[in-house]
């Protein structure tokens, strides 16, 4: 699980605190109140050109802009999909290393799916970034770039679909939700993503100013970094993949369920959902004739019933977004059917993922993949 050493991205404003943006302006000879107007311009008005900052010296704007706002996420593709409402964009960082985010505007919502690693090193079997390997950790200000930069296409107007109904008219255009859902596992980069999390959560202009409640993060179950992120004071949503309720087929599925096993990944999600009093999603990617037996359905409703039903968990069943080449494929629609059936009748709430962008590799990693193939 341990990142491979790289080459460290450039320091980044995101990357610093608040405090921390002052010390570093005050060891550039520069007065601490100018970090609040930098963030202004970075994280409220989103202006990407030093030129905009009509309220910092003209002398003193590139200065900042080279210092602290390097260039870390370049981008090599974009593809869109659902009518131009799903935008999915491959970046190459500065080491070479590739990534995806995809940006997901719903009638009432905006949603980016960022990456947290390039690469990923759970080694799940059906997932396209699994099967490359992980090649490091992202930073925290490349994982926030992803988000900032779906927020400045919003607000050049460049997503289909518009804001939602009843919007405020004079209201700007921005990401609701975040989900830690894109290349790698969160919980693998620990740091770099609580941090994210917190610029993301931070009250304007020092951050975006998200709800955190808007933010889901996903694991497929490393216990000790689920119970230390139910401490960290911030209050996400957390999203288990458990994809199997046993763990003889898990630890194929799932090959870190040989380290922490369906029991103790359930019991560290119900002690999420206890602690910070938010549901817990349990994702569950359904393979054909792999794990959606009606039989798995029960075992899954026993498994998460044993724990009580007092509203602590939902199961997020995701239709499989088949990798080109790869042996598994989406269930029939009547085993989904059935399986959602046998759920509810167990009183267990469920709900099929909607599934955006399949024409455009819409599985994180095979955009990737596509481009690594053909040597770009």
């Amino acid at each position: 699980m341990t990142a491979p050493r790289r080459g460290k991205p450039p320091v980044h404003w995101a990357d610093l605190t608040p405090a921390e943006r002052r010390e570093s302006l005050e060891a550039e000879g520069q007065r601490a109140y100018r970090a609040r107007q930098l963030s202004s311009h970075y994280f409220e008005g989103l202006r990407t050109d030093p030129a905009e900052w009509t309220d910092l010296p003209p002398a003193l704007r590139e200065q900042l802009a080279t210092k602290f706002l390097p260039t870390l996420l370049n981008p090599v593709k974009t593809s869109l999909a659902d009518a131009g409402t799903t935008v999915k964009t491959l970046w190459r960082l500065h080491d070479g290393a590739l990534v995806e985010s995809v940006l997901m505007r719903y009638p009432d919502r905006v949603t980016m799916c960022v990456s947290s690693q390039a690469g990923c090193g759970m080694a799940c079997p059906f997932c396209a970034t699994g099967q490359g390997g992980l090649q490091r950790n992202m930073s925290t200000a490349e994982i926030v770039e992803q988000v900032v930069d779906g927020a400045r296409r919003l607000d050049r107007g460049e997503i289909a679909g518009g804001p939602p109904p009843g919007a405020d008219p004079g209201a700007r255009d921005r990401v609701s939700n975040v989900v830690f859902m894109g290349m790698g596992e969160p919980l693998a980069n620990y740091k770099a993503v609580v941090g994210a999390v917190r610029q993301l959560t931070t009250p304007a202009p020092d951050g975006l100013g998200m709800s955190a409640r808007g933010i889901t993060i996903s694991t497929v179950g490393l216990v000790p970094r689920m119970q230390q992120l139910a401490q960290e004071g911030v209050p996400v949503t957390l999203a288990l993949s458990l994809h199997a309720p046993d763990d003889e087929l898990r630890d194929e599925l799932v090959p870190i369920n040989t380290r922490w096993n369906v029991e103790e990944v359930v019991d560290a999600a119900w002690e999420y959902a206890r602690t910070t009093k938010r549901r817990v999603s349990i994702e569950y990617i359904l393979i054909r004739d792999i794990n959606d037996q009606a039989f798995r359905a029960d075992l899954l409703a026993k498994v998460l019933r044993r724990r009580g039903n007092w509203g602590w968990v939902h199961v997020n069943l995701i239709p499989l977004n088949p990798t080109p080449g790869s042996k598994w494929t989406a269930s029939r629609r009547r085993d989904e059917d059935e399986f959602v059936r046998r759920l509810e009748s167990k009183g267990v709430p469920v709900t099929v993922r909607d599934t955006r962008g399949r024409e455009i590799d819409g599985a994180c990693g095979q955009l990737a993949a596509t481009e690594v193939d053909e040597g770009l």
